[in-house]
């Protein structure tokens, strides 16, 4: 391992963590329905492979053999686009969080992560937030009335959201004393470390929690998408592979959400009573954080029903803004006076 250029390390780690956010994808796709076939006593996918199990790959293979539709007057161009926007910001943002600690391999130390940067937080905020100008220019491009409701509801849902998820993230910033995501890492060594156990933390990781469906628009706050009044939201008009790009968006985002969740709030790669635990196991112990709440996503979405639109944006304004505004002044009021950061 000395002897392998830092330059194939770099490209192995994105494409170890770029394809596994891809599977992860398309595991999800699956767990979908299987888990909500399970909470609804019914088999889900069962023909395809042993117990349904290849049914990804056969909806990939639907996704590429399908004719691809561009639905008269709408504007090819940002058409095309737009799906490509809304899925890549989700995909780079993966690049700053650590899946694990440093891994030594062959006398060699490795960080387990395609980016370490010390602005991490900002870098992921900034990243983040372009994916509403796919959803948005989505739903203009497509020349359908559907859609660009649904793009604009996507387009506000978004932003009011992300102002309580950027100010419950920088609630963490503060007690950390770092934008790096692996020094936020660092300072949730043990269990009673993490930013969770913290009475500022458990408002901050509520908030963040609810913020990130909202971010993904995923059920119970679905508006952008909403079958029953906007047929299938600013993706109606959209088919084929260019359908499939907003598919696998929305589950990379969600994969980013929950592993940015285990991160700031649960140690991420760092295991329950095991501060000098070899690195593989970190890298297990974050894997099931992260699955932990991807499984969330799919438990809510068959448990809770889905709210009225002046309900999502009241609750956003007048209950979650206010919230994190006052979480984060009282976590800036703790430091002040405990000095402990």
């Amino acid at each position: 391992m000395q002897d392998v250029p830092e330059l194939v390390i770099w490209i192995a780690k994105i494409v170890l963590i770029f394809g596994g956010m891809i599977a992860t994808a398309a595991i999800m796709s699956l767990a979908e329905r299987k888990v909500s076939a399970w909470m609804q006593y019914r088999y889900g996918p069962n023909r395809v492979g042993p117990f349904g199990l290849l049914q990804p790959l056969a909806d990939g293979v639907k996704f590429i053999f399908k004719e691809e539709l561009i639905p008269a007057g709408a504007n090819k161009l940002l058409f095309r686009l737009a799906p490509a926007l809304a899925a890549m910001p989700s995909m780079l943002t993966i690049a700053v969080i650590p899946i694990g600690t440093t891994a030594v391999i062959g006398g060699r130390e490795i960080p387990l992560g395609i980016a370490q940067l010390d602005i991490g937080i900002m870098y992921m905020l900034a990243i983040g937030g372009l994916g509403v100008y796919g959803v948005i220019l989505g739903g203009w491009a497509s020349n359908s009335k559907y859609s660009m409701l649904g793009g604009l509801r996507a387009a506000a849902q978004m932003i009011s959201y992300e102002l309580t998820l950027i100010l419950s993230i920088l609630a963490i910033v503060a007690l950390s004393g770092s934008l790096d995501l692996n020094e936020i890492v660092a300072s949730q060594r043990e269990i009673g470390d993490w930013n969770i156990c913290t009475p500022m933390g458990v408002l901050a990781f509520v908030l963040f929690t609810i913020a990130s469906f909202a971010e993904t628009n995923r059920h119970p706050f679905d508006f952008a998408e909403c079958e029953p009044e906007l047929v299938g939201g600013f993706h109606t008009e959209y088919s084929a592979m260019r359908f499939a790009l907003y598919f696998i968006g929305e589950y990379c985002a969600m994969t980013v959400m929950s592993s940015l969740n285990a991160t700031l709030f649960f140690g991420g790669p760092s295991v329950p009573f095991m501060p000098d635990a070899h690195w593989a196991l970190g890298v297990l112990a974050f894997l099931i954080k992260a699955g932990f709440f991807l499984f969330l996503f799919i438990w809510v979405r068959w448990t809770l029903p889905r709210l009225r639109f002046d309900q999502l944006m009241r609750l956003g304004w007048r209950v979650m803004l206010p919230l994190a505004l006052f979480n984060l002044l009282a976590t800036g009021a703790w430091i002040a006076f405990t000095g402990d950061h």
